[in-house]
């Protein structure tokens, strides 16, 4: 199985870039911080997108690229199965951040390496373009969570509030680059 690895287009996002594409995520366990302590809680729900969500994701990587932010997709027989983005504007000061987006892979291509290739992509592209550390708003299931671990990452020095309001339950995150 040969994966392909490339940047993204604004006339490629479309609907139909998706329909090899599967969200679906069972969740059983996810990390709280709960009086400033994690913890593992019992939170099970299925993670799915609706068609007005890929509609917004769709929007939210054409802006991205159109902004001159990085959007990659990881493609197997033509359909894809993985894709990253990286928001193009420095934040947080001395911290240096840039924004890690999104960054999916496919139900049916996990555990493939897919994830690993597409976060050293996306390190890469942030370093050229000045960041000293990646910012993730990262989903607190556990799996997740342990994906990002093994990444390098570790909880955020810096919040980013805008994210903190909009996913109350993400992990916030930094990699050093």
């Amino acid at each position: 199985m040969k994966i392909c690895y490339r940047d993204l287009k604004a006339e490629e996002l479309c609907r139909e870039l998706f329909q090899d594409f599967v969200r679906h995520q069972t969740v059983t366990k996810c990390w709280r911080k709960e009086q400033g302590q994690w913890l593992v809680k019992d939170a099970p729900f299925i993670d799915d997108w609706t068609e007005e969500e890929y509609q917004v994701l769709i929007s939210c990587l054409r802006h991205t690229v159109e902004s001159g932010g990085l959007v990659c997709g990881a493609f197997c027989d033509g359909g894809l199965k993985g894709f990253v983005s990286v928001e193009p504007g420095l934040f947080g000061g001395e911290h240096k951040y840039l924004d890690l987006s999104s960054i999916h892979v496919s139900e049916d291509m996990r555990c493939e390496g897919i994830g690993r290739q597409l976060f050293a992509m996306a390190k890469e592209w942030a370093k050229n373009h000045g960041a000293a550390k990646l910012y993730i708003s990262a989903h607190s299931a556990v799996e997740t969570q342990a994906f990002y671990k093994k990444m390098g990452c570790v909880e955020a020095v810096l919040y980013h509030q805008g994210h903190v309001e909009r996913e109350p339950y993400d992990c916030q995150l930094e990699c050093r680059l």
